[in-house]
C-alpha cells in the first residue's frame, strides 16, 4: 500500500471504476464537482449504480487533491481536460505523477479561430490529453490508461486488462502496481502518443460499428468494418506521432473489438440509435455521459484532409453526422470505395 492516497478526478462511470480498482490495494481521493455526488459516494458508498469500496472517499477540492496524493488519474471528457488541468496546475509540483484515461483531442487553434474557419490542421494544433498535461502544469512524469475497459464490467467484476503507456518506466511499474489484480491485467508500452490515439481514434469506429448493428447489416461487415478501421486508425495515429505496433496491441485492437461489438460501449450506442432514425443532438442530449467519438470525427476529418490521408469510414461519418446524408448512402460509399490491397499499412 502507498503511503499517501491516489487520487482521482472525475466521478464518471471510468472514474468509479478505476478508483475501485485503485482501492483494492490503497486508500483513494475522488475528485467530483458535484456536492450531491460527493456525499452520496461518502455517506452510501454508492453512486450511479456503482457500489464503492470503502477505501474510497471523495472531495469537492482540487487544492486538497494535490496536496495529498501525489500519484493522480484524470478521468474526465477531453472538452473539459484543459480547464481541468488549469485550475489543478497551481497546486501540482514536479514530483506528482498523472496517468490519465481521457480518450479525445484537444484543439490548439490561433486565438479567435474555429475549425471551421482552419483550411488545414498542423500537428502543433491537435493536443493529446498528455501534451495538455505539458502545457499547463510543471509535472514530466506522465501517462496514460488505455484499453479493453467497459467500465460496467469492471464494476462487475469480471476480468479485463490495460496498457499504461509512458516515457517513463517508473510510471508504468507504478501504474500497474496499483491496478494490477487476479482480475485485471496491466501491461506496459513506451508509445504514449500511440497508446493515447488508441483510444481516440478507436471510437470513430465503434459510432460506424453501432450504425451496422443498428441497420441489422450482419457479422460480415462488421468484421470488414473493424478490420479496414484498423488500417485507418493506424494511418491517423502514424501521421500523428503513434506507432503501428501500438494499434495492433490491446489498447488498438483489443479496445477497437470491445467498443464496436458491445451495447455497453456509448459510441456504439449513438451509431445504433442515428441507424434507427434518431436525431444526433437529440441523441447526445439524453446521453448520461460524452460519447467522445462524436467530436473525434470532426476533428479527425480536417487531420485526414490537412494530411492528406485516405481515411473512408471517418469521411463518411463526418457527412452523416453533419452534412445530412442517410446512412443506407453511407454504406453504400464505403462498399465501392476502390481498394485492391488488403494489408497496406506495414
Amino acid at each position: 500500500m502507498f503511503r499517501k492516497p491516489i487520487g482521482v478526478i472525475g466521478a464518471g462511470s471510468f472514474g468509479l471504476a478505476v478508483a475501485n480498482l485503485l482501492a483494492e490495494n490503497n486508500k483513494v481521493l475522488i475528485y467530483a464537482r458535484n456536492i450531491e455526488v460527493v456525499d452520496a459516494i461518502n455517506t452510501a458508498k454508492s453512486w450511479n449504480k456503482y457500489k464503492m469500496h470503502d477505501n474510497v472517499h471523495a472531495i469537492n477540492d482540487m487544492q486538497q487533491l494535490a496536496e495529498k496524493c501525489e500519484v493522480i488519474f484524470p478521468v474526465i471528457p477531453s472538452a473539459n481536460f484543459r480547464e481541468m488541468m488549469q485550475t489543478l496546475s497551481p497546486f501540482l509540483h514536479p514530483y506528482h505523477i498523472l496517468i490519465h484515461a481521457t480518450k479525445g483531442l484537444d484543439l490548439n487553434l490561433p486565438k479567435g479561430k474555429t475549425l471551421v474557419d482552419m483550411e488545414t490542421l498542423e500537428r502543433h494544433h491537435i493536443k493529446t490529453m498528455s501534451e495538455v498535461i505539458m502545457d499547463e502544469s510543471m509535472v514530466v512524469r506522465i501517462g496514460c490508461l488505455a484499453g479493453p475497459n467497459l467500465a460496467r464490467e469492471i464494476a462487475q467484476g469480471l476480468p479485463a486488462a490495460t496498457v499504461i503507456a509512458s516515457h517513463f518506466n517508473e510510471v508504468i511499474q507504478i501504474g500497474q502496481q496499483l491496478l494490477r489484480s487476479d482480475r485485471f491485467q496491466v501491461y506496459g508500452n513506451p508509445d504514449l502518443t500511440g497508446i493515447e490515439l488508441c483510444g481516440v481514434l478507436k471510437n470513430i469506429i465503434a459510432i460506424a460499428s453501432g450504425a451496422l448493428s443498428g441497420m441489422e447489416l450482419g457479422e460480415n461487415a462488421r468484421a470488414l468494418l473493424i478490420s479496414r478501421g484498423m488500417v485507418e486508425m493506424i494511418y491517423l495515429g502514424r501521421a500523428m506521432g503513434g506507432k503501428t505496433e501500438s494499434f495492433i496491441g490491446l489498447a488498438g485492437i483489443g479496445d477497437l473489438v470491445a467498443t464496436s461489438t458491445s451495447t455497453l460501449s456509448r459510441n456504439f450506442t449513438v451509431g445504433n440509435r442515428l441507424a434507427k432514425g434518431e436525431n444526433l443532438d437529440s441523441i447526445l442530449g439524453d446521453m448520461q455521459e460524452v460519447a467522445e467519438g462524436v467530436n473525434t470525427i470532426r476533428i479527425c476529418k480536417k487531420i485526414a484532409d490537412s494530411f492528406k490521408i485516405r481515411a473512408p469510414i471517418t469521411e463518411i461519418l463526418h457527412r452523416v453526422l453533419f452534412e445530412k446524408i442517410t446512412m443506407e448512402e453511407a454504406v453504400q460509399y464505403l462498399m465501392k470505395y476502390p481498394l485492391n490491397v488488403d494489408v497496406d499499412f506495414m
